[in-house]
């Protein structure tokens, strides 16, 4: 919840003008809040920066104010869709069944969702860090998901805005026991082309060592994305 119109738009100019000068070879997705949906993507059509939503309801329509659809979200050009990010299941208080019934939502309107997981520190603590992962993951995934139609994205919840970093052997593990129950509900092939990004106080200093970790395929930009030159040297590490 982050930008007006007009920062909004400069920080889309901005990534679409070193797009057109240089893309990286890494694949770039940008979800602006939905006030800014429009404008931002008149910015990037026909550029390289995909574009996607912050979240979408489970429904196509009805009686749900305030809420989003995904086929609202493919109409105004999205491609992508963040579901269940750690700040929707605390804040909305939703449940892996509520997110996995968006992310097929999202599948019906021709939409990747990008389903998130990550534990609490009170969970990691008390070493239910994994169980939870796992737990999250067989709930939230739609059954039948392949590499073309799923990204998941690993958030633990205590490195998100605080500054603090997982580790890379805590990365690297989480991320290989995502990947391992992926083949588990998805089958292997499938689970191996699952893209897996890591999300937490991911920034230019620490860019280049978490993504060279195996099963970490990208990663989901919070705070360094509001700066045109940090989310651009995220992209190019």
């Amino acid at each position: 919840m982050n930008g007006l119109r007009e920062s909004g738009m400069a920080l889309a100019e901005a990534l679409a003008e070193r797009a057109r000068g240089a893309a990286p070879s890494a694949d770039m997705l940008v979800c602006p809040p939905a006030p800014l949906l429009f404008p931002v993507a008149a910015v990037l059509r026909g550029n390289s920066v995909a574009f996607g939503g912050q979240d979408c309801h489970a429904a196509i329509s009805g009686a749900h104010t305030g809420d989003i659809s995904a086929e609202m979200l493919r109409d105004a050009g999205c491609s992508y869709v963040i579901v269940g990010h750690s700040e929707r299941r605390t804040d909305h208080g939703e449940s892996d069944d509520m997110v996995r019934a968006k992310a097929e939502a999202a599948l019906a309107a021709e939409l990747i969702p990008i389903v998130c997981v990550g534990e609490t520190a009170e969970q990691r603590t008390a070493g239910k860090a994994l169980a939870v992962i796992a737990g999250q993951v067989e709930g939230s995934v739609p059954p039948g998901a392949t590499a073309a139609t799923l990204v998941v994205a690993y958030e633990p919840v205590w490195a998100i805005g605080t500054g603090l970093t997982a580790t890379p052997d805590d990365v690297a593990t989480a991320h290989a026991h995502i990947r391992g129950v992926l083949a588990q509900i998805l089958g292997g092939e499938a689970a191996e082309g699952i893209r897996i990004l890591y999300g937490g106080s991911v920034k230019p200093a620490n860019a280049a060592e978490l993504l060279a970790l195996a099963d970490v395929d990208g990663a989901l930009v919070g705070g360094a994305s509001l700066k045109a030159d940090d989310f651009w040297a995220i992209a190019t590490s």
